[in-house]
């Protein structure tokens, strides 16, 4: 007894003090997480309060958190089990509830049983959006548009919409919201190949015109914030199904797919490179 007690205060080898340590979380990247969550409940409660700009708002400082912290776990070697667990639970909030119900407290709530259907489809598919994430392990390319693209084009459009009709939805404006929620939804739960901008190396060399463009882009969003987020998802959520309809006219659709690995292969091999806390 008196020999245990004597290696324990003595810090006693390498692999006990490594599971005492394992218990713990990584505090940095889990505390921008608990941000994004944060932001996406802040969404909600500001649309339940009639304040739908700073919904959309918030939905889009979500949207930032969350790009960062799987950037932070990265650069920091602090990717663990736990954390990608959390950041999905926090994107289920931000980018499944938030999104659905600011478009339900502003306009779908109009349109009677038919709104809180589509709120329904829209909070499922990206619940199935982020579970199929979490099991095929997507790298270069996404299945299925993100769920945070999907929510910046829901936050968007309430966004513009909102600040331009001044007031309450018009019926118009809500049986558009629908079209727009339901067709975000579908598309997270559908087999489209999306270019995944995560794994971009911003510190390679790019053409001189691609900073020009990039230079562009940043004027016109501090000109019309809303229109130009607006314009840039949409066409990345069309960008899909256009690339889709382009390889399928090119024949190159059913190598493609002879080529992909299944599902239990991809789940296998993202299980070989996930790092457990």
């Amino acid at each position: 007894m008196r020999h245990r007690w004597a290696q324990l205060r003595a810090g006693q080898g390498e692999g006990e003090r490594d599971g005492y340590r394992r218990r713990g979380v990584y505090l940095l990247p889990n505390l921008i997480t608990t941000g994004a969550l944060f932001f996406g409940f802040y969404a909600i409660v500001a649309a339940m309060n009639g304040h739908f700009v700073a919904a959309a708002l918030a939905v889009f400082g979500a949207f930032c958190l969350d790009t960062l912290d799987g950037q932070v776990a990265r650069w920091t070697g602090s990717e663990s089990e736990f954390g990608a667990q959390y950041d999905s639970l926090s994107d289920m909030v931000a980018f499944g509830v938030a999104p659905a119900l600011v478009a339900f407290s502003w306009a779908l709530s109009q349109l009677g049983q038919v709104g809180w259907v589509v709120t329904f489809i829209y909070m499922a598919c990206a619940a199935l959006r982020l579970a199929r994430f979490n099991t095929s392990g997507d790298n270069y390319s996404f299945t299925g548009l993100a769920s945070p693209a999907a929510a910046a084009i829901v936050a968007s459009t309430v966004w513009l919409w909102s600040e331009a009709l001044g007031g309450p939805a018009t019926m118009f404006a809500a049986i558009a919201m629908a079209a727009v929620v339901a067709g975000a939804g579908l598309l997270m739960v559908s087999g489209f190949t999306y270019y995944s901008p995560k794994h971009l190396h911003v510190k390679g060399r790019v053409p001189f015109v691609t900073l020009v463009a990039v230079v562009l882009v940043f004027g016109l969003l501090l000109i019309d914030p809303p229109s130009m987020l607006l314009l840039c998802f949409t066409g990345y959520a069309l960008s899909g199904p256009a690339v889709h309809l382009w390889r399928r006219s090119r024949g190159l659709e059913t190598l493609a797919a002879a080529e992909e690995p299944d599902e239990s292969d991809r789940a296998q091999a993202t299980e070989e490179t996930r790092n457990v806390d």
